[in-house]
């Protein structure tokens, strides 16, 4: 089981680089690098809040759930 993050897909729909909503919504490059590439363990909902009103999406357009069986 895991939760797969889509922020690639919603700033490339929306034309948006990540150091533009990096300045957005004040949240650093580098955090958002991590959310990008999936490797972050948490997000703060104020996060997910301000990337969702910069990106004018839900939640659920940014985190999706993949159900993966263990090999």
């Amino acid at each position: 089981m895991a939760i797969v993050t889509n922020l690639d897909v919603m700033l490339a729909k929306r034309k948006m680089k990540l150091s533009e909503l990096s300045e957005r919504v004040n949240i650093s490059m580098a955090n958002l690098s991590i959310l990008k590439s999936g490797k972050a363990k948490a997000i703060r909902f104020s996060t997910l809040n301000a990337i969702c009103r910069e990106l004018e999406c839900k939640p659920g357009d940014i985190l999706d759930y993949e159900n993966k069986e263990n090999d």
